[in-house]
């Protein structure tokens, strides 16, 4: 494995109140990127995050934004989330009728485009639109809710992707990602099969230690899998 382990955190426990100074306190407990949750209400139940809201903590912190744009309609959106300041949008395969059109309108827009797998979704999804992204998310629970207990049988799943990833010479250029259920006892799993970015959420913001031993410890574990 050649790119580095990374932890990012989801905003979805956070004080919605106070962004800023919550995605501050993120970075100076040491993540590597933060993760905002985009969901339209149609996609997946919930609604969240519009642009206004992300582009109001831009200034807060240094660290790299990506916007994960569970969303129907990505193409409309995917303009305002780069100028709010997200660097990549994660879209969904399931969502997207022409995915290979809409993720060259990302990278065209000038930000990294990114392709996410439901649970229920074949790799194959993806085989001929590893070109053009620069990161591959494995969902390890349904998308829609944060929670959400993860559900190990896509380990395999990851194992298939990095695998692919592998194949077409793109390890130094492709990370691969899983987003749901991450914490201590799930992430050296989730890593083993390959996944070197890893999304958590509550584990994060429930560690009775804080939010930097937090980071540090699910970082450890991560990094340990490989040994």
């Amino acid at each position: 494995m050649s790119r580095p382990i990374q932890i990012a955190p989801s905003v979805l426990p956070a004080d919605f109140s106070r962004l800023g100074e919550e995605v501050a306190a993120l970075e100076a407990a040491g993540v590597d990127l933060i993760q905002w949750d985009v969901m339209d209400g149609q996609f997946v139940p919930n609604l969240t995050f519009g642009p206004d809201i992300i582009a109001s903590a831009r200034s807060h912190t240094s660290v790299p934004f990506e916007a994960h744009l569970m969303v129907n309609a990505p193409d409309a959106m995917a303009e305002q989330y780069i100028a709010a300041g997200c660097s990549r949008l994660i879209v969904h395969a399931e969502a997207c009728p022409h995915l290979h059109r809409t993720l060259g309108n990302i990278n065209e827009l000038g930000a990294n485009a990114a392709v996410a797998l439901n649970p229920a979704t074949p790799v194959s999804a993806i085989a001929h639109v590893l070109n053009l992204v620069d990161l591959v998310l494995v969902m390890t629970v349904n998308p829609g809710f944060g929670g959400q207990a993860y559900i190990p049988t896509m380990e395999p799943k990851i194992a298939e992707v990095r695998a692919m990833i592998d194949a077409a010479g793109l390890s130094d250029t492709v990370d691969l990602e899983v987003d749901g259920g991450i914490g201590p006892s799930t992430i050296a799993g989730a890593a083993s099969a390959g996944a070197n970015v890893l999304i958590a959420g509550s584990a994060l913001y429930r560690d009775p230690e804080g939010l930097e031993h937090a980071v540090t410890d699910l970082r450890s574990r991560a990094e340990e899998a490989f040994a």
